[in-house]
């Protein structure tokens, strides 16, 4: 196992450090409050809409849609991979539904949810929401890796690392309006996108034990991710009249996560 993690050609690696880069897109997403301190409240929805289209994307064109193909490919029925598409989703989505329900956490606009009662700072239960919503993106990228690290790895790696970045300067700006120091922001905020890693590292050690596997785990990441932009993201973007605008950013957040997708194919 440790000869495979330090091979270059192995998808354990690869997807370690494609979550890696991933992550670090939510870094140089951030960068912009150090040029500008204040962002409206219609911008920063903007910018959580456009990354949750991405994301919306990459759940079909960069994780189902494979796993309905290597379904088929491994001689399934197409009966089979809606079976195994379906059943991982809702796995992911509902495993998501109770971590969130069971981890304290705060949204700016949202407010607080989960259970449990803390003494810890409304900044802190931020940062929870952010970790619970980046956890499944390096999952992602590191199930991805598993099938292939060519095509699918890498366009879900440059997909989750572009929709980072909007995200990244939503967060940034979202704490600096809340009375955080610009250099405090940019650190939680790329602090955020470091725990990606973590979840590729998950997901290239789970996919890596077999191949049967893979189906299963990009059905499970997408229905993670489905359950974070429904449940967590968009709510807080369609908000305060801005459900027109934040509408129209999902679409193109989609459109140009498909673009990635099939360039990248």
């Amino acid at each position: 196992m440790r000869g495979e993690l330090l091979d270059l050609s192995s998808p354990i690696l690869r997807g370690f450090l494609g979550s890696l880069i991933a992550g670090l897109g939510t870094s140089a997403g951030a960068l912009p409050i150090f040029f500008r301190k204040g962002w409206s409240k219609d911008a920063q929805s903007l910018m959580l809409a456009g990354a949750g289209g991405m994301m919306l994307g990459a759940t079909f064109f960069s994780l189902l849609q494979p796993a309905l193909e290597l379904v088929e490919e491994a001689g399934g029925t197409r009966l089979h991979a809606l079976f195994t598409a379906g059943g991982g989703l809702l796995a992911g989505a509902f495993t998501l539904w109770a971590v969130h329900a069971a981890i304290p956490h705060e949204h700016f606009r949202k407010g607080r949810e989960g259970g449990g009662e803390v003494t810890l700072g409304r900044h802190w239960l931020f940062v929870f929401a952010i970790v619970l919503h980046n956890l499944p993106e390096g999952l992602s990228v590191g199930v991805a890796y598993g099938v292939d690290a060519a095509s699918t790895g890498n366009a879900v790696m440059l997909g989750i690392a572009a929709q980072n970045l909007p995200e990244g300067l939503a967060v940034a700006a979202a704490l600096m309006a809340d009375r955080m120091s610009r250099g405090r922001a940019f650190l939680i905020a790329s602090l955020s996108g470091l725990v990606e890693p973590i979840g590729g590292l998950l997901g290239a050690l789970a996919v890596s034990l077999s191949s049967a596997l893979l189906p299963w785990g990009l059905a499970f990441a997408a229905g993670a991710r489905r359950f974070v932009v429904s449940g967590e993201v968009l709510p807080e973007t369609h908000l305060e009249g801005a459900e027109r605008s934040s509408t129209f950013a999902v679409i193109g957040g989609f459109v140009t996560m498909m673009a990635l997708a099939l360039l990248l194919a």
